[in-house]
Protein backbone atom coordinates (compact mmCIF):
# COMPACT_ATOMS: atom_id res chain seq x y z
CA UNK A 1 0.00 0.00 0.00
CA UNK A 2 1.45 3.34 -1.34
CA UNK A 3 -0.14 5.51 1.67
CA UNK A 4 -1.46 5.33 5.26
CA UNK A 5 -3.41 8.36 4.80
CA UNK A 6 -4.27 10.76 1.90
CA UNK A 7 -5.41 14.10 2.68
CA UNK A 8 -7.57 16.22 -0.58
CA UNK A 9 -8.14 19.41 0.23
CA UNK A 10 -11.66 20.07 -2.38
CA UNK A 11 -13.54 16.99 -2.81
CA UNK A 12 -14.94 18.07 -5.62
CA UNK A 13 -14.91 16.29 -9.47
CA UNK A 14 -11.01 16.31 -9.58
CA UNK A 15 -10.08 15.41 -5.72
CA UNK A 16 -13.16 13.09 -5.43
CA UNK A 17 -11.77 11.15 -8.53
CA UNK A 18 -8.48 10.92 -7.24
CA UNK A 19 -9.48 9.18 -3.79
CA UNK A 20 -12.23 7.29 -5.85
CA UNK A 21 -9.22 5.90 -7.62
CA UNK A 22 -6.88 5.25 -4.83
CA UNK A 23 -9.24 3.21 -3.15
CA UNK A 24 -9.90 1.76 -5.84
CA UNK A 25 -6.91 0.79 -6.50
CA UNK A 26 -5.92 -0.43 -2.88
CA UNK A 27 -3.31 2.16 -2.58
CA UNK A 28 -3.93 3.96 0.42
CA UNK A 29 -5.66 2.89 3.86
CA UNK A 30 -7.47 6.13 4.83
CA UNK A 31 -8.71 9.35 2.52
CA UNK A 32 -9.76 12.50 4.55
CA UNK A 33 -11.41 15.11 2.91
CA UNK A 34 -11.59 19.01 3.92
CA UNK A 35 -13.98 21.35 1.82
CA UNK A 36 -15.87 24.89 2.09
CA UNK A 37 -18.93 22.90 1.64
CA UNK A 38 -20.53 20.55 4.05
CA UNK A 39 -23.29 19.01 1.92
CA UNK A 40 -20.45 17.81 -0.82
CA UNK A 41 -18.38 16.60 2.13
CA UNK A 42 -21.11 14.88 3.15
CA UNK A 43 -22.17 13.13 -0.26
CA UNK A 44 -18.15 12.24 -0.70
CA UNK A 45 -18.12 10.40 2.79
CA UNK A 46 -21.33 8.73 1.61
CA UNK A 47 -20.01 7.86 -1.92
CA UNK A 48 -17.07 5.96 0.21
CA UNK A 49 -14.41 8.60 -1.59
CA UNK A 50 -13.81 9.88 1.47
CA UNK A 51 -13.36 7.89 5.25
CA UNK A 52 -13.52 11.19 7.29
CA UNK A 53 -14.45 14.81 7.21
CA UNK A 54 -11.82 17.19 8.69
CA UNK A 55 -13.10 20.95 9.88
CA UNK A 56 -10.56 22.59 7.62
CA UNK A 57 -6.62 22.32 5.56
CA UNK A 58 -4.53 22.19 8.66
CA UNK A 59 -6.68 19.15 10.36
CA UNK A 60 -6.83 17.30 7.03
CA UNK A 61 -3.02 17.59 6.84
CA UNK A 62 -1.58 16.10 9.99
CA UNK A 63 -0.17 13.17 10.12
CA UNK A 64 -1.14 12.67 5.76
CA UNK A 65 1.81 11.34 4.29
CA UNK A 66 0.24 13.08 0.66
CA UNK A 67 -1.72 16.30 0.34
CA UNK A 68 -4.00 16.94 -2.95
CA UNK A 69 -5.01 20.40 -3.07
CA UNK A 70 -7.58 20.79 -6.04
CA UNK A 71 -9.22 23.55 -5.15
CA UNK A 72 -9.90 26.48 -7.07
CA UNK A 73 -6.40 28.47 -7.64
CA UNK A 74 -7.15 31.25 -5.58
CA UNK A 75 -7.77 29.52 -2.75
CA UNK A 76 -3.89 27.79 -2.56
CA UNK A 77 -2.55 30.50 -0.60
CA UNK A 78 -4.87 30.27 2.21
CA UNK A 79 -4.80 26.71 2.26
CA UNK A 80 -1.04 26.38 1.81
CA UNK A 81 -0.73 28.44 5.04
CA UNK A 82 -2.73 26.62 6.78
CA UNK A 83 -1.63 23.21 6.08
CA UNK A 84 2.32 24.14 6.56
CA UNK A 85 2.72 23.91 10.18
CA UNK A 86 0.91 20.61 10.19
CA UNK A 87 3.03 19.29 7.34
CA UNK A 88 5.19 15.77 8.88
CA UNK A 89 8.62 15.37 7.73
CA UNK A 90 8.21 12.81 5.65
CA UNK A 91 4.63 14.14 3.85
CA UNK A 92 4.55 15.33 0.21
CA UNK A 93 1.87 17.73 -1.09
CA UNK A 94 0.95 18.15 -4.67
CA UNK A 95 -1.95 19.76 -6.69
CA UNK A 96 -4.35 19.43 -9.50
CA UNK A 97 -4.36 23.36 -10.41
CA UNK A 98 -4.99 24.00 -14.11
CA UNK A 99 -1.84 26.91 -13.69
CA UNK A 100 0.93 26.26 -12.53
CA UNK A 101 3.45 29.56 -12.16
CA UNK A 102 0.95 31.18 -10.00
CA UNK A 103 0.88 27.53 -8.06
CA UNK A 104 4.27 27.61 -7.68
CA UNK A 105 5.37 31.30 -6.99
CA UNK A 106 2.44 30.80 -3.81
CA UNK A 107 3.74 27.82 -2.83
CA UNK A 108 7.53 28.87 -2.06
CA UNK A 109 5.93 32.28 -0.34
CA UNK A 110 3.56 30.27 1.99
CA UNK A 111 5.40 27.17 2.40
CA UNK A 112 9.10 28.83 2.56
CA UNK A 113 11.39 26.52 3.77
CA UNK A 114 9.04 23.28 3.22
CA UNK A 115 9.00 24.20 -0.12
CA UNK A 116 10.99 20.54 -1.21
CA UNK A 117 7.48 18.91 -0.23
CA UNK A 118 5.46 20.57 -2.81
CA UNK A 119 5.77 18.69 -5.97
CA UNK A 120 3.33 20.43 -8.66
CA UNK A 121 1.44 18.66 -11.30
CA UNK A 122 -1.83 18.78 -13.77
CA UNK A 123 -4.09 16.11 -14.16
CA UNK A 124 -5.14 16.78 -18.03
CA UNK A 125 -8.92 15.31 -17.69
CA UNK A 126 -11.98 16.95 -16.42
CA UNK A 127 -15.75 17.26 -17.00
CA UNK A 128 -18.27 20.07 -17.45
CA UNK A 129 -19.88 18.67 -14.31
CA UNK A 130 -18.31 19.66 -10.64
CA UNK A 131 -18.58 18.36 -7.61
CA UNK A 132 -18.36 15.11 -6.21
CA UNK A 133 -21.59 13.56 -7.73
CA UNK A 134 -19.83 13.88 -10.96
CA UNK A 135 -16.85 11.86 -9.29
CA UNK A 136 -15.28 8.80 -10.99
CA UNK A 137 -12.56 6.02 -10.30
CA UNK A 138 -12.13 6.15 -13.90
CA UNK A 139 -11.67 9.49 -14.90
CA UNK A 140 -7.85 9.90 -14.85
CA UNK A 141 -7.31 6.46 -16.75
CA UNK A 142 -5.53 6.40 -19.93
CA UNK A 143 -5.11 10.60 -19.26
CA UNK A 144 -2.07 12.48 -19.16
CA UNK A 145 -0.90 14.24 -15.84
CA UNK A 146 1.90 17.01 -16.29
CA UNK A 147 4.58 17.71 -13.54
CA UNK A 148 6.78 20.64 -13.31
CA UNK A 149 8.74 19.80 -10.63
CA UNK A 150 10.68 21.90 -8.64
CA UNK A 151 14.58 22.03 -8.03
CA UNK A 152 14.14 21.38 -4.59
CA UNK A 153 11.97 17.99 -4.80
CA UNK A 154 14.08 15.18 -4.19
CA UNK A 155 13.66 12.27 -6.57
CA UNK A 156 12.06 10.42 -4.27
CA UNK A 157 9.27 12.80 -4.00
CA UNK A 158 8.95 12.98 -7.44
CA UNK A 159 8.37 9.35 -7.83
CA UNK A 160 5.87 9.49 -5.22
CA UNK A 161 3.56 11.96 -6.71
CA UNK A 162 4.35 9.78 -10.31
CA UNK A 163 3.18 6.31 -8.32
CA UNK A 164 0.17 8.01 -6.65
CA UNK A 165 -0.94 8.70 -10.59
CA UNK A 166 -0.13 5.75 -11.76
CA UNK A 167 -2.10 4.41 -9.27
CA UNK A 168 -5.08 5.85 -10.77
CA UNK A 169 -4.32 5.19 -14.39
CA UNK A 170 -2.75 8.05 -15.43
CA UNK A 171 0.14 8.44 -17.82
CA UNK A 172 2.78 11.07 -16.45
CA UNK A 173 5.11 13.56 -18.15
CA UNK A 174 7.34 16.77 -17.16
CA UNK A 175 6.75 19.77 -18.57
CA UNK A 176 8.48 23.55 -17.34
CA UNK A 177 5.61 25.47 -15.69
CA UNK A 178 6.00 28.36 -18.01
CA UNK A 179 5.80 25.63 -20.77
CA UNK A 180 2.65 24.20 -19.24
CA UNK A 181 0.53 27.44 -18.95
CA UNK A 182 1.36 28.83 -22.31
CA UNK A 183 0.72 25.24 -23.61
CA UNK A 184 -2.52 24.78 -21.58
CA UNK A 185 -3.72 28.34 -22.70
CA UNK A 186 -4.17 27.78 -26.36
CA UNK A 187 -5.81 24.04 -26.07
CA UNK A 188 -7.53 24.56 -22.77
CA UNK A 189 -7.94 28.08 -21.96
CA UNK A 190 -9.11 29.43 -25.09
CA UNK A 191 -11.45 27.30 -25.48
CA UNK A 192 -13.39 27.48 -22.55
CA UNK A 193 -13.23 31.39 -22.65
CA UNK A 194 -14.46 31.24 -26.25
CA UNK A 195 -17.64 28.50 -25.23
CA UNK A 196 -18.19 30.87 -22.20
CA UNK A 197 -18.35 34.19 -24.60
CA UNK A 198 -20.43 32.76 -26.89
CA UNK A 199 -22.86 31.35 -24.82
CA UNK A 200 -23.36 34.98 -23.21
CA UNK A 201 -23.44 36.66 -26.17
CA UNK A 202 -26.19 34.57 -27.80
CA UNK A 203 -28.27 34.91 -23.95
CA UNK A 204 -27.86 38.57 -24.18
CA UNK A 205 -30.13 39.13 -27.48
CA UNK A 206 -33.66 40.07 -27.52
CA UNK A 207 -34.50 36.57 -29.36
CA UNK A 208 -32.16 34.52 -27.64
CA UNK A 209 -35.42 32.48 -25.98
CA UNK A 210 -35.63 31.64 -30.12
CA UNK A 211 -32.07 31.28 -30.99
CA UNK A 212 -31.34 28.59 -28.29
CA UNK A 213 -34.73 26.84 -28.78
CA UNK A 214 -33.16 26.07 -32.51
CA UNK A 215 -29.37 25.32 -31.47
CA UNK A 216 -28.83 22.09 -32.20
CA UNK A 217 -26.42 19.65 -31.73
CA UNK A 218 -23.24 21.65 -33.11
CA UNK A 219 -23.86 24.52 -30.54
CA UNK A 220 -24.50 21.96 -27.58
CA UNK A 221 -21.09 20.29 -28.88
CA UNK A 222 -19.17 23.39 -29.04
CA UNK A 223 -20.69 24.86 -25.79
CA UNK A 224 -20.71 21.83 -23.43
CA UNK A 225 -17.39 23.51 -21.62
CA UNK A 226 -19.39 26.50 -21.14
CA UNK A 227 -21.03 24.08 -18.05
CA UNK A 228 -17.83 24.23 -15.95
CA UNK A 229 -17.33 25.50 -12.93
CA UNK A 230 -17.40 29.70 -13.26
CA UNK A 231 -15.60 30.19 -9.89
CA UNK A 232 -12.50 27.76 -10.96
CA UNK A 233 -12.60 29.13 -14.46
CA UNK A 234 -12.32 32.59 -13.45
CA UNK A 235 -9.17 31.99 -11.20
CA UNK A 236 -7.50 30.08 -14.52
CA UNK A 237 -8.07 33.09 -16.36
CA UNK A 238 -7.13 35.34 -14.17
CA UNK A 239 -4.26 33.37 -12.86
CA UNK A 240 -2.64 32.75 -16.44
CA UNK A 241 -3.92 35.82 -18.05
CA UNK A 242 -0.47 36.67 -20.22
CA UNK A 243 -0.36 33.67 -22.04
CA UNK A 244 -4.17 33.93 -22.07
CA UNK A 245 -4.11 37.09 -23.82
CA UNK A 246 -1.79 36.06 -26.50
CA UNK A 247 -3.97 33.22 -27.69
CA UNK A 248 -7.01 35.72 -27.61
CA UNK A 249 -4.55 38.14 -29.62
CA UNK A 250 -3.55 35.42 -32.08
CA UNK A 251 -7.19 33.89 -32.33
CA UNK A 252 -8.40 37.15 -33.76
CA UNK A 253 -6.44 37.18 -36.30
CA UNK A 254 -7.53 33.98 -37.26
CA UNK A 255 -11.21 35.52 -37.44
CA UNK A 256 -10.23 38.83 -39.41
CA UNK A 257 -8.83 36.27 -41.96
CA UNK A 258 -12.40 34.03 -41.87
CA UNK A 259 -13.65 37.38 -42.06
CA UNK A 260 -12.19 38.89 -45.27
CA UNK A 261 -12.93 35.56 -46.67
CA UNK A 262 -16.23 35.40 -46.29
CA UNK A 263 -16.36 39.64 -47.76
CA UNK A 264 -14.56 38.28 -50.81
CA UNK A 265 -16.76 35.31 -50.83
CA UNK A 266 -13.92 33.25 -51.60
CA UNK A 267 -15.39 29.78 -51.55
CA UNK A 268 -12.26 27.97 -52.19
CA UNK A 269 -10.05 29.08 -49.57
CA UNK A 270 -12.85 28.83 -47.09
CA UNK A 271 -13.00 25.16 -47.87
CA UNK A 272 -8.96 24.65 -48.07
CA UNK A 273 -8.93 25.88 -44.81
CA UNK A 274 -11.96 23.72 -43.40
CA UNK A 275 -10.13 20.87 -45.09
CA UNK A 276 -7.13 21.20 -43.68
CA UNK A 277 -8.54 22.11 -40.06
CA UNK A 278 -10.49 18.33 -40.62
CA UNK A 279 -7.24 16.78 -41.00
CA UNK A 280 -5.79 18.65 -38.24
CA UNK A 281 -8.13 17.47 -35.86
CA UNK A 282 -8.68 13.79 -37.21
CA UNK A 283 -5.24 13.23 -36.98
CA UNK A 284 -4.69 14.38 -33.25
CA UNK A 285 -8.44 11.94 -32.91
CA UNK A 286 -6.07 9.15 -34.55
CA UNK A 287 -3.12 9.54 -32.46
CA UNK A 288 -4.75 9.84 -29.09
Amino acid sequence: MLFDRVAVIGVGLIGGSFALALKQARACAHVVGAGRNPANLGLALERGAIDSIAPDAASAARGADLILIAAPVAQFEMIFSQIEKNLEKEAVVTDAGSTKRDVIATARKTLAKKIAQFVPAHPIAGAEKSGVAAASAELFRNKRVVMTPLRENSRSSIDLVQQAWSACGARSSTMDAGEHDAVLAAVSHLPHLLAFALVHEVAGRKNAEQLFSFAAGGFRDFTRIASSHPEMWRDICVANRDRLLEEVAVFSEKLKEIKALLEKSDAAALEKLFAEAREARERWIRSS
